[in-house]
């Protein structure tokens, strides 16, 4: 007869665990900005906060893209795998320029070669071409990442 109010609050307390939880992974969801927003945000911030922006567009893009892959829409990824291409290729030429986020965006980059990759190791060989494209574009980007971190001949 004890144990049963002190099971009593444990459920509620899990009830409310839960509820919180739920309530706070929604608003983090909601935080994050859309690929717009930060189209929009780009051109009105410092050339050195740049690559950032650049960086979560592409990889945002990427997901769209990644998620239109799988349903078998291949000609509507086209747009967002040429925007995850167009904004890396910025966040390199932002961050090479400013001299600031170099080895995240090499890192971001890197990662969204894995990603695509992946993607195109799921795909049959007739819809390869443009994810291979935009993999050795990116492989391009974080080369001269690397090239601008790590001069030869820098001592």
């Amino acid at each position: 007869m004890f144990r049963q109010p002190s099971l009593l609050r444990l459920c509620r307390a899990a009830t409310l665990a839960a509820v919180v939880t739920a309530l706070g992974a929604g608003a983090l969801a909601s935080v994050e900005p859309t690929v717009e927003e930060l189209k929009a945000r780009l051109s009105s911030t410092s050339i050195g906060e740049r690559p950032h922006i650049c960086v979560q567009i592409a990889q945002q893009q990427l997901a769209a893209a990644d998620k239109l892959y799988a349903a078998d829409e291949f000609e509507k990824a086209q747009t967002p795998l040429t925007d995850v291409v167009a904004f890396a290729e910025l966040a390199r030429d932002y961050s090479i320029q400013s001299h600031k986020h170099e080895k995240q965006t090499e890192i971001a980059v890197r990662g969204m070669i894995r990603k695509l990759t992946e993607i195109l190791h799921s795909l049959g060989h007739d819809d390869q071409a443009p994810v291979y494209d935009a993999v050795s574009r990116l492989q391009h980007v974080r080369d001269d990442l690397l090239a601008a971190m790590f001069p030869k001949g820098a001592q």
